[in-house]
């Protein structure tokens, strides 16, 4: 199994607002497209099976850029958005949160059905992982969540998430069915959650002196260890700061987009028409389709495509996330007529701002930016959980008043 990460996630409760939800799920069948047309189905189901790009792709979506929310909500918008069109996109996406997980099996019965695919097979599998994950490692998590994501040629992905009331946290565990050899041995493509210490890991290395005792007893095959992984760590807070993103890479995608015309460079030609505070969200979903996995180490970046609905970095800009799912969808459109040039000049603007990055010195003029945003929020439609954004008041002028 490929290494992903561990990321540390407060737990957030809350609800995701009808005006973002239903933003969410069109933006996010607009990357599903994009990735199946490129890559297709494999990697489709192996972006979701790492935890990194799975974050980035929740915070390019609007959602709170740091909390566990993000695997909820972004699951719930995928499956809305996808099912309808499983034949189509040879994708579908089972299970989900609470009671909607203990029907995972009768869907992949179904879905399998209609596919020919081993229903048996794939229901044993959600059912082992779901074991493997509440009971082969006892950390102190209570899955809630399990959603088992299946192509049409057998192929799947499952991402889970435990919560722990305790210290209001959260854990996600991805698995990933390519290379895949055993359900205790190494089976996970990554873990998110915080550091518990020790904890009773059956696929540990360490436990192999207890599996031996048990072998005694019984035929049951030990597992192997839990791969190290690198570390993302969320902190339990809601502001952005600086060392939470890689200022240069955010620093050369907004100097491209902003400060630099469309017309300067020959790909974006296509792109003529599209305002500079667009051209930076549709940049950054450039990267979520296109970018290598080293890219997503700092996931708190893609919130500046289009804010957050906590209000951080800044307000969701209604107006300019709706111009970013148009602008994909008819790309979209377009290369399914065989027209493929719109989609090279979204995959061009990732490509610039690689090529701009490797000049460019970073200054930390991030609260600047921020201001910036937020000041500007209103004029983008604007909106948070707490209501619309609202035009900066000027004090000085009330001075007068």
């Amino acid at each position: 199994m490929r290494r992903s990460g561990i990321a540390n996630l407060p737990l957030h409760r809350g609800y995701v607002p009808g005006w973002l939800a239903e933003r969410m799920a069109r933006l996010g069948l607009a990357i599903t497209e994009c990735i199946l047309q490129d890559f297709g189905k494999q990697e489709y189901l192996k972006r979701l099976s790492d935890p990194f790009w799975f974050q980035s792709l929740g915070c390019v979506m609007g959602m709170d850029w740091h909390s566990s929310g993000i695997t909820t909500s972004v699951l719930g918008a995928l499956k809305k958005a996808v099912n309808p069109l499983s034949k189509e996109l040879g994708i579908y996406i089972c299970g989900g949160k609470g009671k909607h997980s203990k029907n995972t099996p009768q869907e992949l019965y179904r879905y399998s059905d209609k596919h020919g695919l081993d229903g048996a097979g794939l229901a044993r599998a959600s059912k082992l992982v779901a074991k493997v994950d509440n009971s082969a490692i006892q950390d102190g998590y209570q899955l809630y969540l399990h959603a088992f994501i299946v192509n049409d040629e057998g192929g799947w992905t499952v991402v889970q998430q435990g919560m722990k009331d305790a210290d209001a946290t959260a854990r996600r565990y991805h698995w990933h069915s390519e290379g895949f050899a055993s359900y205790t041995e190494q089976p996970h493509s990554g873990i998110c959650g915080a550091n518990q210490g020790k904890i009773i890991d059956m696929t540990a290395l360490e436990a192999r002196p207890t599996k031996a005792a048990i072998l005694s007893l019984c035929t049951e095959k030990p597992a192997t260890v839990l791969a190290e992984l690198s570390t993302l760590s969320m902190p339990n807070r809601h502001h952005v700061t600086a060392n939470d993103i890689n200022l240069k890479r955010l620093g050369a995608m907004l100097w491209l987009t902003h400060e630099r015309q469309p017309a300067d460079f020959d790909e974006l030609l296509l792109l003529q028409g599209v305002g500079a505070r667009t051209l930076q969200s549709l940049a950054l979903v450039s990267e979520v389709i296109y970018g290598t996995p080293t890219r997503f180490d700092d996931p708190a970046r893609f919130s500046f495509a289009h804010g957050g609905k906590d209000g951080h970095p800044f307000p969701v800009p209604t107006k300019i996330y709706d111009e970013t799912i148009d602008v994909l969808n008819r790309a979209v459109r377009q290369a399914k007529l065989g027209l493929h040039d719109k989609k090279q000049a979204i995959q061009a603007l990732s490509s610039l701002a690689y090529r701009a990055e490797k000049d460019f010195v970073a200054r930390d003029n991030l609260n600047e930016l921020l201001e910036r945003e937020r000041n500007n929020a209103w004029r983008y439609g604007g909106k948070t959980v707490f209501g619309d954004s609202m035009p900066p008041v000027n004090n000085q002028l009330r001075l007068f008043d």
